[in-house]
């Protein structure tokens, strides 16, 4: 009795695996069972092993059940050949028919071909081969195959469906179709219940409205609310938004875009950079912030302009089929053109007629002139600057050399310009003016100073050809050295070329 208890007990551990393992398997691959069938034959040639079923069969196995008009059912190797409307009910919700089934159920394999029907739920897929793996819960098909989802329809050649997340992985050729856009891509994630699609390759959706490129992100294809990543854009007729990342709502046509931002407007030829936007598609409006970059190009070269904060907004005496973009620029304006350079702290641009108004502490760098005001406008014709108007404590300053100054000032100046360069100035109230003479060698010989009212000024290669005093002139000629250094300069003046941007990297 010690002798056998000791045996046993040396060997229980082993004995209680072996059972414990044996009751796990059975338990894993429970037997199919055969529940219902109209007739039943053996197959003499198989030795009698193979169940050869017919009319209204019915198997079942766990939570599964299988039925067919017809099968051959292997008991030993637990495995169905099953034919003619045949149906797989797994759950609650998960139903899969098909014209033929070979299913192994030590494995839980089912493996069906022809007029394949999956629904679950309110999905629905159809394609001709298709593998189920009931442990797991994975369908895959590879010969293509057509999801059904509401309004959502969508097809590849490849595609696995995880039953229990209800999750569709979609390869090759993936089309997704909705009343109101069509996604391609080669690679798609489609959740059902959220209706969600995630991109894993490049993406394109095209609507009536936009074309949206991205190799990475999300679409709710029910909220129209979305995330494109990886080299995204969003393109409509006119306009074009890049971005690291953008947020994008379809239905109200609002959008947000971070990182390495460009707005491309095609029409007006208007580029718009920045760190971060906002984009209003009805109101046809933006507005970028962070090392912003607003970019006119012309015929023959581009203005460069930065501020902190830029908005661009449709101009509403546009016409429906060209409406006129308005750029404003708000804080710490800085502009740079090979022939003009300013700043200021805030600045509105009209595409329309290529007006520029500069507020608060405007400044303008034409060739050798600073122009300053409290307000200044310019209109922009073919690439040039053709009309300059300043109000309120205009100054114009053209430096000679580091000593000498010409310099105009008045209430208001109206100018013109051919060729990029100051034809003409007109100066009216309390105009001022000191120019230097020359002599033929270049060599100064005399400042001329007047007081008048009203002035008009001729400058041909930037240099003054004739002054005209309208008004009430207060005018002398001095000779070099006659004046002190205080009577050289107009009361205001402030020389400040040290702030004039000298490239495009300057206005940051």
């Amino acid at each position: 009795m010690t002798l056998l208890h000791s045996r046993f007990h040396k060997h229980f551990p082993v004995f209680f695996f072996l059972l414990f393992s044996t009751l796990l398997y059975a338990q894993k691959n429970k037997k199919v069972e055969l529940i219902h069938a109209n007739a039943l034959t053996y197959d003499e040639t198989a030795g009698g092993k193979v169940r050869h079923l017919t009319g209204d069969v019915k198997f079942r196995q766990d939570n599964i059940f299988l039925y067919c008009d017809s099968a051959f059912f292997y008991s030993e190797t637990n495995a169905i050949d099953a034919f003619s409307n045949v149906r797989i009910v797994q759950g609650d919700s998960l139903n899969l028919y098909g014209d033929v089934l070979k299913y192994d159920g030590n494995r839980k394999q089912a493996e069906m071909f022809r007029n394949i029907r999956m629904n679950d739920g309110k999905i629905t897929l159809t394609t001709d081969h298709i593998s189920y793996d009931m442990k797991l819960n994975i369908a895959s098909y590879s010969e293509g195959g057509k999801i059904i989802d509401g309004d959502n329809t969508l097809t590849s050649k490849t595609g696995y469906y995880y039953s229990s997340q209800k999750d569709f992985f979609f390869k090759k050729n993936v089309v997704l179709l909705n009343p109101d856009y069509k996604m391609t891509c080669d690679t798609l994630k489609y959740n059902g219940p959220s209706k969600v699609a995630y991109f894993l390759s490049p993406t394109f959706i095209t609507s009536k409205e936009h074309l949206i490129y991205c190799e990475n992100g999300w679409y709710d294809t029910e909220k129209g609310t979305s995330r494109f990543s990886k080299n995204a854009y969003l393109q409509s007729k006119e306009q074009k938004l890049k971005g690291d990342s953008i947020l994008f709502d379809r239905i109200s046509g609002n959008g947000k875009a971070f990182g390495n931002i460009e707005i491309t407007d095609t029409i007006e030829r208007i580029v718009i950079r920045g760190d971060y936007a906002e984009y209003f598609q009805k109101h046809d409006s933006a507005m970028v912030t962070g090392h912003t970059l607003f970019i006119q190009i012309f015929e023959t070269d581009s203005m460069y302009l930065h501020a902190d904060t830029l908005t661009a907004s449709g101009d509403s005496a546009g016409t429906s089929e060209k409406k006129q973009k308005r750029i404003m620029a708000y804080h710490h304006v800085k502009i740079f053109k090979p022939d003009l350079q300013g700043k200021c702290d805030s600045l509105a641009y009209s595409a329309k007629d290529s007006s520029m108004e500069m507020y608060k502490a405007p400044i303008l760098w034409s060739d050798k002139n600073q122009l300053t005001a409290e307000h200044i406008s310019m209109e922009l014709s073919r690439n040039r600057i053709s009309k300059l108007l300043m109000l309120r404590s205009s100054f114009i300053i053209s430096q000679e050399d580091s000593v000498h100054y010409n310099q105009v000032k008045g209430k208001k100046m109206t100018g013109h310009f051919e060729n990029n360069k100051l034809h003409d100035m007109l100066v009216e109230g309390n105009g001022e003016t000191i120019y230097y003479a020359k002599d033929n060698n270049n060599r100064f010989i005399g400042v001329n100073k007047a007081v008048c009212s009203d002035i008009l000024i001729l400058i041909h290669e930037n240099k003054v050809n004739d002054i005209s005093l309208l008004k009430k002139p207060e005018a002398a000629f001095h000779p070099m050295g006659e004046l002190g250094k205080e009577d050289l300069f107009l009361k205001g003046f402030t020389w400040r070329g040290d702030e004039r941007p000298g490239s495009r990297e300057d206005i940051f």
